[in-house]
């Protein structure tokens, strides 16, 4: 039976994440103080704090702390022998699942991320744009409408999460003209997302660009097992990494497709890590024949092990 595990991204944090584990497990304890040591403040105080929450939700902020919490509970299962056949994460996630194929040192991901969290965080500032998801309509019919809308701007799919979950994002105007029109077309259901800025969209060229040139000095390692890029949605290649992590940032995140692609390798069963349950959602909807487990405290972490030893 092979396994993927699939990591958690921006948008699942909560204050207190991690923070049970942390008391309990050292493993847990050392990578919130590695990565304390790298950003120069107290990833502990940040995740566990509700005086910290306003700075937990910034995206700067929110990026390392994901990724602190995720590679804690990784390494909490990997030194109880647990390892994945392949990985995949979702948008900040696929630096999660990085670093969990050895390809990239977590101290280098914690620094890389919380310049990329900069740099999204400026090229669209909060109020920016806006992200709607689009419930239960075809795919094709949302990229029509949002090409149609785009003579107001900025507008395209952002993330393809499940066929039946597919988010947009942009500039306000074009984003509400795309709106307007797929209503026109019958779409019943849309949600707008409280979200800090249009992710994954052309309004993040220069967040992309930015992390480009920091890109070129950050080390990289052969993969220990294959990561599945939201990018392409296919297992990445040594040599294209920092080209995807790059465009990753202002491409469309294709989700449903990164889980068809894990099939095709034959997994069978997925593990989601990290704060939430966001994925395990997502994968109710796009494929159940995968079961699912997941990570965040004790209670799920117990119930992981028995499945994995299942």
């Amino acid at each position: 039976m092979k396994t993927a595990f699939l990591f958690s991204g921006q948008g699942a944090q909560y204050t207190g994440m991690g923070q049970e584990l942390y008391h309990t497990e050292p493993i847990m304890k050392a990578t919130f103080d590695e990565a304390s040591e790298v950003l120069g403040y107290s990833v502990a105080d940040l995740c566990f704090e509700a005086s910290e929450t306003e700075r937990l939700n910034q995206t700067a902020f929110t990026q390392p702390a994901i990724l602190t919490v995720s590679i804690g509970l990784y390494r909490v299962l990997a030194a109880k022998g647990f390892r994945p056949d392949a990985v995949a994460g979702l948008s900040l996630g696929e630096y999660s699942a990085l670093v969990a194929s050895g390809a990239l040192d977590f101290a280098d991901a914690v620094a890389l991320v919380a310049k990329r969290g900069a740099y999204m965080a400026q090229a669209a500032p909060a109020g920016s744009g806006k992200m709607v998801a689009v419930m239960n309509a075809d795919a094709a019919l949302i990229e029509d409408c949002c090409k149609e809308a785009s003579r107001l701007g900025i507008v395209t799919p952002a993330n393809y999460n499940t066929p039946q979950q597919i988010v947009i994002g942009g500039e306000a105007a074009a984003v509400d003209e795309a709106v307007a029109l797929l209503q026109a077309a019958g779409v019943k259901r849309m949600i707008p997302l409280n979200v800090s800025g249009p992710f994954h969209t052309a309004l993040l060229a220069p967040a992309a660009e930015q992390l480009g040139k920091t890109l070129q000095s950050v080390p990289f390692h052969k993969m220990q097992v294959p990561v599945v890029s939201n990018t392409t949605a296919q297992v990445m290649e040594a040599e294209e990494v920092k080209g995807l992590l790059e465009r990753q940032v202002m491409s469309p995140v294709r989700f449903y497709d990164s889980i068809h692609t894990l099939k095709n390798l034959d997994i069978t069963r997925g593990v989601e890590i990290g704060p939430g349950k966001t994925l395990s959602g997502f994968m109710k909807k796009i494929d159940k024949t995968i079961a699912m487990t997941r990570v965040e405290d004790a209670a799920t972490l117990a119930e992981t092990i028995q499945a994995l030893q299942g």
